[in-house]
């Protein structure tokens, strides 16, 4: 309806749903339960809030929820004609199960997983939002189709179903033409609208004529005429026009939000005020006139908002629990406040003035007029008399000019006299009309009251009523109470009202049913939560154990020593001792078990919670209360204790606590004479342990004598190679403060100045600041001529020390090279350059020459080479150039390029630089981790838009990039050599053999070998791929049938992820993007797999072994039923076992387990349709193209348990690894260890596509 109206902006769509899908982790957590308002929420998939708001609204509809639980198992599957199995109407079916859920679950939110892809909605439809109004049309024509049929076949009829009635009268013959039109929902306008009865008015009541450019044909008189639409207003009778014919129970408000500006061209949202009643009468827009009044009284029960702007946001809904479902707490701002109850005045002029009210002021004065209106001139004259203030002074910053402000309220205000008075609307009067005071003297006690009601009419419709049905702010997940005055907040502004649900007045709900969510759910509904609720309970009960283990690492006294001021292993080949406990146990316990373990300990045990530093292992605080639990002790899991006797440590005493903490600092000094420097710098280092609780003083007192000087290194100055270092002495106050109060940090340097060095080549002492010279003779650069021929290798062994410093420009350097190899003669009008060398000895780009060292990054006492060629200029890059054709051997090419070279001035240069002719080629850049990306497209931009850096390597791709609507996928070939089917590339198993046992059963398998790429446009079918396929050079001598004899499988990765299926399928259908990269396997025979196939490998459990027979192909028809139970009789009939005699389970290949897949039905009642039924396509399951499935057959093989002596053997690996990760140290990860840190391809943005749900055929 709107295209991609609600694309995500900055509110972005809520919550993100993750926990619904979540794998991973020890044990996934069980859902919360209810909150406070004991109603349950709706999680939400990442785009679906639009979708929960809907669904609560027709939850919290008691008819339409009972009519949808009226409707019997029976009645939603359809038998077939031929035979076959009952199709099912799966919406409704899953509509049921939602709400059960959402009645009587005891879950925090609840999931619709299930029933989206009852829509059958993909990932696509569930991150991307969509309008509601859109969808409450959308799925009331699924559910009408899915019903038909059965007895709920008018359900949505009977309660969303109106009709209207358009009349035009021609003013010349009288003709009057009727159109009659059903809707279930009506749409009004927001723009130039106060509210919601003024947009009735003007489309049911106010009159529109026809004339000038806008004529109406007449059918009678044949030609344009005036015609008008005229409503009856008041008693006086003209032609009847647009009216309500019929009135459902159900009257459902869309407010057009979203408007588009013609002269901006661009989309906006009425952001302005527009109100709306609690409850309404529709009696003035009706056709029908002889029904009785409370016909025509409706009262709002929810309200649908939208968050955001046009381009996205986010939806929640307002709702009335009227069922008394829920239990409702006064909000928390609300909780300090009383309801103050006011007198109402008796006679009109004792009437409260609300000064600051312009609503209640204005009423006020146009009703202390006999007439019953004010002169328009005079209005802010008598309303300056009545609150002792003018309209400007009081209330125009905040409501505007009066006119204006009695033009936004014409629910209230009218012009009469040709727009000279101002008097009360009709509408908004009834029959409240003004007394005069003698009228009023002599009416009663009572008299005034209407008036009353009339001044406060707005105030009084949003008191919060003294009734049990409450409102509720349903937020996906998230359920909190409002009052109804909180719906007034909606009227305007970024988050506004955005549908009106309101329902008949004579629609009163039995007492029986409040607050008993289990009214009306059907037995075998009932039976179905019970059993999840048992479930869901049990969980928590697993759960809360689990979650309470923790793993501790034990560290005994007898293998540490105290070093460098902290504790420190002995031995590095001695791992912590693990142990697991549940910390709810008392110290007590954890103290008694360590001693069980510990035989020969002698002596009271002493448990100190340690951790580790970069200086060592130090100890904070001891567990003394043998009562207190170890989670109050602050004990966690990977918690390290340090077992030994609470006072020292192999003799030396240990302090303990969070004021000794050690702090690792690098201690410096001059280097000893006779020693060689190390770095160049003339210091000396070395690493020492201080307590954070020592001074300097006494840091001075254990490194050395008491006359050196302590300086700090001033931040932000470092050692550029040839510049100099700056430190500042500490002062005497300075000296005096420990090291937590100078905030030194682990790493932190100290330089120890003795007083003889203070005045020499190296160190300078100005006042406070000493400076750290290099020394002269570390003023060098290494220089090697790079020769290029065979008389140039003459000179290869020759490397000369330049002089050189950190401001040295690298052209002096290079001419002093120059003179030093004595190439002067040799190279003569040759340019030449300086280069380095990476460590696996390739040559960087030139340096350029006008920056100097210090510029250029390079260091001093390090090599450069003296190379041929010229060096780059600052607006020049240096590129490296491979051509794709060409061997690994053959070496790179080098280009200088002027970096505003557009990037197909730059394909010239290197077709050039490479020799070769024609113009089918394409650059593409090579990434960081040496594998060729994405092409560069844009061919007129310049390489410095584009991202080109120097030093980037560019690829000479061939061929030329394939046009728009059309897609470049690189093709892989394998071929099904018998046996087991193997699907292998050059870099990992694509369809992975789990384990040993599976290879040593293959009967053949080969690599995966690349064939060449094909361009194929994104409408062709996929039976066009595999034609075009076989056209390629290297599969000219391959023999296949038919296309059917192939299977194509989509490479992420370099891993076979699903299998492209349905040949008539365009690539576009199954979401091939350009680039993509297939493999094409050969089969021995005839393949066709439909869209919901999908093809698993299943292996069956040699008897009394832990072996498993190899594995063979197999089809699962998942479109008729993707449960277990489906499952399950799928290879009943393959092995011909009967279901109850089967076991399943999945391999998990990254964790090397077997997650069991439970055939539920077996032990429940023949009722099976009434269970739940989860998708195993689904969390946790998910099963894919490929998955395998292992069998166990009972009736001969009483081992249950799925895993292999192999599969034990790789989990013992992983744990091994994940020790050793934790003895190098928390939160040091090594590179080899996370191949996850890979950059991924990125995300391909699918298309935009109109919202819809698939349903069946039933008729």
């Amino acid at each position: 309806m709107f295209g991609d109206l609600f694309e995500q902006e900055e509110e972005g769509v809520g919550d993100s749903g993750a926990g619904e899908r979540a794998g991973g982790g020890k044990e996934q957590e069980p859902p919360a339960p209810r909150g406070p308002a004991r109603l349950s929420g709706i999680r939400n998939q990442g785009g679906t809030c639009y979708l929960n708001a809907l669904l609560q609204t027709l939850l919290f509809t008691p008819e339409f929820r009972e009519q949808l639980f009226s409707l019997e198992p029976a009645e939603l599957r359809v038998v077939r004609e031929d035979g076959g199995d009952a199709k099912v109407r799966v919406i409704p079916l899953e509509l049921q199960k939602l709400f059960a859920r959402l009645l009587l679950l005891d879950e925090q939110a609840a999931s619709t997983t299930a029933l989206t892809d009852s829509f059958g909605w993909t990932n696509h439809e569930e991150m991307s939002q969509q309008d509601v109004q859109e969808l409450n049309r959308i799925l009331f024509s699924a559910l009408e189709s899915s019903l038909i049929g059965t007895s709920g076949s008018s359900l949505i009829q009977q309660l969303y179903h109106g009709t209207l009635v358009n009349q035009i009268t021609c003013k010349e013959c009288s003709n009057v033409s009727e159109r009659q039109e059903d809707f279930l929902d009506l749409t009004v306008c927001v723009r130039g609208m106060s509210g919601l009865e003024e947009a009735l008015w003007s489309m049911f009541v106010e009159e529109e004529v026809f004339e000038g450019n806008n004529l109406y044909r007449c059918s009678c008189c044949e030609r344009l005429v005036c015609a008008t639409k005229v409503k009856e207003f008041g008693y006086i009778q003209t032609q009847r026009a647009a009216k309500l014919r019929k009135l459902p129970p159900f009257l459902t408000v869309s407010l057009l939000r979203f408007s588009f500006d013609f002269e901006k061209c661009e989309r906006y949202k009425e952001t302005s005020r527009y109100s709306f009643p609690l409850s309404i009468n529709l009696q003035p827009y009706s056709e029908q006139s002889d029904l009785p009044d409370s016909e025509f009284h409706y009262e709002l029960f929810s309200v649908i908002i939208h968050k955001g702007g046009c381009y996205g946001g986010h939806y929640h809904v307002y709702i009335k629990d009227l069922d008394q479902l829920g239990h409702w707490e006064a909000p928390e701002e609300d909780v300090k406040e009383k309801l103050k109850v006011q007198k109402k005045p008796q006679s009109l002029f004792d009437l409260p003035m609300e000064t600051e009210d312009p609503l209640a002021a204005v009423i006020a004065v146009i009703t202390q007029e006999p007439s019953g209106s004010v002169l328009l001139d005079q209005l802010g004259q008598r309303l300056m008399g009545r609150i002792g203030s003018s309209w400007n002074k009081k209330f125009k910053k905040q409501f505007g000019p009066i006119s204006k402000f009695l033009q936004s309220r014409s629910d209230v205000f009218m012009l009469v006299s040709n727009g000279s008075r101002v008097a009360l609307n009709p509408k908004y009067t009834h029959t409240n009309r003004p007394k005069t005071a003698e009228q009023q003297q002599g009416a009663g006690p009572d008299v005034g009251l209407g008036m009353d009601l009339r001044v406060e009419r707005e105030s009084e419709l949003w008191v919060e009523p003294e009734t049990d049905c409450h409102w509720f702010d349903l937020n996906d997940s998230a359920v909190t109470a409002i009052r109804e005055q909180d719906i007034k907040k909606q009227f305007e502004g970024k988050e506004s009202a955005y549908m009106l649900f309101y329902r008949k007045h004579t629609l009163q709900r039995p007492p029986h049913v409040k607050g008993n969510p289990a009214y009306n759910v059907p037995p075998h509904l009932l039976e179905m939560i019970q059993e999840e609720n048992n479930r869901i309970l049990q969980k928590r009960a697993e759960f809360d154990a689990s979650s309470n283990s923790v793993e501790l690492w034990l560290h005994l006294a007898s293998l540490y020593q105290v070093q460098n001021g902290a504790l420190q292993p002995i031995s590095t080949n001695t791992p912590p001792t693990s142990m697991m406990i549940d910390r709810r146990r008392p110290v007590g316990d954890l103290r008694l078990a360590i001693c069980q373990m510990q035989d020969q300990w002698e002596g009271d045990v002493t448990l100190t919670i340690a951790k580790h530093l970069p200086a060592g292992l130090h100890l904070y605080n001891t567990l003394t209360d043998d009562q207190q639990s170890l989670y109050s002790a602050g004990v966690a899991n990977d918690s390290h204790l340090f077992v030994w006797n609470g006072s020292e440590v192999k003799g030396v005493q240990v302090q303990v606590g969070a004021e000794w903490e050690p702090v690792l600092l690098t201690v410096m000094r001059p280097q000893d004479p006779g020693c060689q420097p190390a770095d160049g710098s003339g210091l000396q280092c070395s690493s020492h342990g201080f307590p954070r609780a020592l001074t300097l003083d006494h840091v001075r007192e254990a490194l050395g004598p008491q006359e050196v000087l302590v300086c700090q290194e001033e931040k932000g100055v470092g050692l550029d190679g040839g510049g100099a270092s700056e430190w500042r002495v500490c002062s005497t106050e300075a000296m005096r403060k420990t090291l937590r109060e100078l905030t030194l940090r682990d790493g932190d340097a100290l330089l120890l100045l003795p007083a003889t060095h203070t005045c020499d080549s190296v160190f300078s002492v100005n006042g406070d600041l000493v400076t750290v010279m290099t020394p002269s003779d570390c003023r060098w650069l290494k220089v090697k001529f790079w020769p290029q021929t065979a008389v140039e290798e003459e000179k290869e062994g020759q490397i000369r020390k330049i002089p050189a410093s950190g401001d040295s420009l690298l052209e002096e350097v290079k001419q002093r090279a120059l003179d030093e190899l004595q190439l002067q003669e040799q190279l003569a009008g040759v340019p030449c350059c300086l280069r380095q060398v990476d460590r696996s000895g390739k040559l960087l780009p030139p340096v350029r020459e006008d920056l100097s060292v210090r510029d250029a990054g390079i260091r001093l006492m390090t090599s450069l080479y003296l190379c041929l060629g010229p060096s780059p200029k600052s607006s020049q890059l240096f590129l490296y150039c491979r051509v794709s054709t060409a061997p690994s051997s053959v070496p790179e090419l080098e280009l200088i390029v002027e970096e505003t070279l557009s990037v197909k001035e730059c394909l010239m240069e290197v077709v050039r630089a490479a020799g070769l002719e024609g113009t089918c080629w394409h650059l593409r850049r090579m990434d960081w981790c040496e594998e060729v990306g994405e092409p560069l497209r844009d061919e007129y931009v310049s390489l410095l838009e584009v991202g080109v850096a120097n030093g980037d390597i560019l690829v000479l791709t061939e061929g030329q990039l394939p046009p728009k609507g059309f897609l470049k996928l690189a093709v892989r070939w394998c071929e099904d050599l018998g046996g087991e089917s193997v699907l292998l590339d050059s870099v990992s198993a694509a369809l992975e053999l789990n384990d040993t046992a599976d290879r040593s059963h293959t009967a053949g398998w080969v690599e995966v070998k690349c064939v060449g790429f094909v361009e194929i446009s994104e409408e062709a079918s996929l039976q066009d791929l595999k034609c075009q396929v076989l056209t390629l050079p290297a599969l000219v001598d391959v023999c296949v049938p038919t296309p059917e004899f192939l299977r194509v499988w989509l490479l992420e990765d370099q891993r076979a992820t699903r299998i492209l299926k349905g040949n008539t399928h365009t690539l576009r259908k199954l979401k091939i993007v350009c680039g993509s990269e297939v493999c094409v396997q050969k089969l021995q025979c005839e393949e066709n797999l439909g869209l919901k196939d999908v093809l698993l490998r299943v292996r069956m459990g040699v008897p009394g072994e832990r072996e498993y027979y190899p594995s063979q192909e197999f089809v699962w028809d998942a479109g008729r039923d993707t449960s277990a139970k489906g499952l399950y009789s799928s290879l009943s009939s393959l092995y011909g076992i009967s279901p109850e005699n089967l076991l399943l389970a999945k391999h998990l290949p990254e964790k090397h387990t077997w997650m069991p897949i439970h055939n539920w039905t077996q032990q429940v009642s023949k009722r099976r349709k009434k269970k739940k039924v989860d998708s195993l396509q689904g969390a946790p399951y998910c099963l894919r193209d490929g998955d395998l499935i292992g069998v166990k057959n009972l009736l001969v093989d009483s081992n249950r348990e799925f895993s292999t002596l192999q599969d034990e053997q790789a989990q013992q690996r992983l744990r091994e690894q994940n020790k050793s990760h934790k003895k190098e140290g928390c939160g040091e990860v090594s590179q080899e260890a996370c191949p996850e840190g890979k950059t991924r391809a990125a995300k391909h943005r699918k298309p935009e596509v109109a919202l819809s749900i698939n349903v069946g055929v039933f008729r």
